[in-house]
């Protein structure tokens, strides 16, 4: 299993499933990270938090720990 978290920059990947449970996988999907979605990794903070991901159009902000949750496969 590969997570968002383990996606190198400047590559992207497609959502396989979100793990996790209750309001912290609801906030992951309704930031739009739902199966099938495509992700790329545009950048990651000096001291590697959080990580800057574009999604459906729009650029997002998201914590190691909320990526982790996130179960990718490469495209």
């Amino acid at each position: 299993m590969k997570t968002l978290r383990e996606v190198p920059i400047g590559s992207s990947a497609r959502v396989v499933r979100v793990h996790g449970a209750g309001a912290i996988k609801r906030r992951i999907m309704d930031m739009g990270l739902t199966k099938g979605t495509e992700v790329y990794v545009r950048k990651v903070a000096p001291l590697g938090d959080p990580l800057e991901l574009t999604v459906r159009g729009y650029e997002l902000s998201l914590r190691k720990a909320d990526a982790e949750m996130v179960e990718v496969e490469a495209i």
